[in-house]
């Protein structure tokens, strides 16, 4: 976290570019050959378009999995460009499972070579910890943007918290004990832009977490919603603890370049956009 925090200030934004390559919305130039080369030609595109803009992508490893393993084989291609172009790797995986099972998916993640990756906390603290001893951060579900995560993440429990309230104290309490330098805990939140209105009574229970924060452009929200949740002491924009993250509204600026050779440029001006966004919320 503390190497997030540092990528983040010398960026000066704390922008997340998610990378969700779909066949069926790639421009013309990419999608010749076979579906999967099709996607890793995409994704080696947008990596060159935003490396330099922003310091983080987000690989959503749905998109390369549905492939089978010549996807897994792009999917770890693709993280091992964007760590040799200088970003930060997260892997968008949502893992979850007993603590066995997640010592497997841990050390998978990290021999692909990501440096984070979001995971479930739903199975209880020890579904999250093998992936911190596996020398990775961890991105946890907490308040997610779908809609229809309000049927279980905000309905009360028996102490009067909300289950989203009652996983950021115990995500809280597992971060404490993972503190980086910076003051930022290596257990980091997922903390839908959409859920903005709700979310700053999980600032207060995580003061010293990263907030990743999705749905930003083409699920609705901006990143003026979120600037709220930026931490109060911060000392810099690494250190406000957040970090918007946009995916289709970046990597699909609009289809006047689908079919000629600008396409890379529309993504790093629509990534250079949203990492000036990204900074203003950062900074409140």
């Amino acid at each position: 976290m503390d190497r997030l925090v540092a990528r983040m200030d010398a960026m000066g934004t704390p922008a997340c570019v998610g990378l969700d390559p779909v066949f069926e919305r790639l421009p013309d130039a990419c999608t010749e050959g076979s579906e999967v080369e099709a996607i890793e030609r995409f994704s080696l595109g947008v990596i060159e378009a935003v490396a330099g803009v922003v310091p983080v992508v987000k690989p959503q490893s749905a998109c390369f999995e549905r492939y089978g393993s010549a996807g897994w084989a792009a999917l770890e291609l693709v993280v091992n460009a964007a760590r040799e172009a200088g970003l930060f790797v997260m892997l968008d995986a949502k893992r979850g499972d007993i603590s066995t099972s997640a010592q497997h998916y841990a050390r998978s993640a990290a021999r692909l070579g990501a440096d984070a990756v979001t995971v479930s906390p739903y199975l209880g603290m020890s579904a999250v910890e093998p992936f911190l001893e596996s020398g990775l951060v961890v991105f946890a579900l907490c308040r997610t943007s779908n809609p229809d995560s309000n049927v279980i993440q905000a309905e009360r429990l028996a102490c009067g918290d909300t289950v989203a309230e009652h996983v950021a104290t115990m995500l809280n309490e597992l971060g404490s004990r993972w503190m980086g330098e910076r003051g930022i805990s290596a257990v980091g939140a997922v903390v839908g832009a959409t859920k903005a209105e709700e979310c700053a009574s999980l600032r207060k229970r995580m003061p010293d977490t990263m907030f990743l924060a999705p749905g930003i452009g083409a699920q609705g929200a901006s990143a003026a919603d979120i600037a709220p949740l930026s931490r109060s002491d911060r000392s810099s924009i690494g250190s406000a603890g957040l970090m918007p993250s946009a995916s289709r509204s970046v990597i699909y600026p609009g289809i006047d370049s689908a079919n000629d050779g600008s396409w890379t440029q529309s993504i790093t001006d629509a990534a250079s956009a949203f990492a000036q966004d990204a900074k203003a919320a950062a900074l409140g």
